[in-house]
């Protein structure tokens, strides 16, 4: 081979790898860019699934209802993420990475947006959960004395709640006034017992840390306790103002798809769905418009 056949050679073969690489970085920007058909879909479509971030109980539950019974005969579309976590799902929703949620009340949900500059709605309200009081070493809360330590959720509406609870039966006094909106500085007399704040998530897996945790409803159920039999107090369900509801990032209220399932939520199949299923109280319907 001469010089000259030597020199095309070798261009040659500096094209063929340059057009293999361009070719290889196209393909890799295309499969970069597909589409996942695990997160919220396109803005726009109004025909792709519906995807909700919940608590497995009793919200999952329900949606999977919703799912299997309900959604196709209306039309819907609709994927369930559950969540063991209440700070997740809104930040899934407020950053598009789901559609709505279904785990939380107005309180929290207030305080959340106020602390994380988040922008999520309530749509629908759903059901009511009454927060209770768990123990595994006393049989009633008389026995709770000076040392004695109680665990509550730590974020403020759950923990106003479980101290409002506390209050209502004689466990510690509340300044005068002071509603479910308590904090630890408005408990005016302790009487002796700790109170320990723990992630709501976590009263119910260290319940035997503790002489008595308070438990949210979905918490309790998904730790096996029944509020109707094993819970030492329990929240009134009566004017309670803690409903559940089916939420979305603000701007969102008028897909049609969620206004499909704040209908199918609060329809007399999923009423009768909740109290069939929970038949101890520990979930009941509570239907109508949520407030903004």
């Amino acid at each position: 081979m001469n010089k000259k056949e030597a020199l095309f050679v070798r261009n040659t073969v500096k094209i063929s790898v340059a057009i293999a690489a361009a070719s290889a970085v196209a393909l890799g920007a295309s499969a970069c860019s597909a589409p996942s058909d695990t997160t919220a879909s396109d803005k726009g479509d109004k025909n792709a699934p519906l995807v909700v971030a919940a608590s497995p109980t009793p919200h999952g539950a329900i949606l999977d209802f919703v799912k299997n019974k309900l959604a196709a005969k209306a039309g819907l579309k609709l994927v369930v993420k559950p969540f063991n976590d209440y700070k997740i799902p809104n930040k899934v929703t407020d950053d598009g990475q789901v559609d709505a949620n279904f785990f939380q009340h107005k309180p929290f949900l207030d305080t959340f947006n106020k602390e994380n500059g988040t922008h999520i709605v309530p749509v629908q309200n759903v059901l009511i959960e009454p927060l209770g009081v768990y123990s595994k070493k006393i049989d009633k809360l008389s026995q709770l004395k000076s040392g004695s330590t109680v665990s509550v959720p730590n974020d403020p509406s759950n923990e106003g709640r479980a101290l409002k609870l506390l209050a209502d039966n004689g466990v510690i006094t509340l300044k005068p006034g002071v509603g479910s909106d308590a904090k630890l500085t408005d408990v005016k007399d302790d009487k002796g017992i700790k109170i320990t704040e723990l992630e709501a998530a976590q009263t119910a897996p260290r319940i035997d840390d503790v002489d008595a945790a308070i438990i949210n409803g979905n918490f309790a159920i998904g730790a096996h306790l029944k509020p109707s039999t094993d819970a030492l107090a329990l929240e009134k369900a009566k004017g309670n103002p803690y409903a559940n509801f089916l939420a979305v990032k603000k701007g969102n209220e008028n897909d049609p798809r969620i206004k499909k399932l704040a209908k199918l939520l609060n329809s007399p199949e999923v009423k009768k769905f909740i109290q069939d299923k929970y038949t101890d109280g520990s979930v009941i319907p509570a239907f109508g418009p949520a407030k903004s």
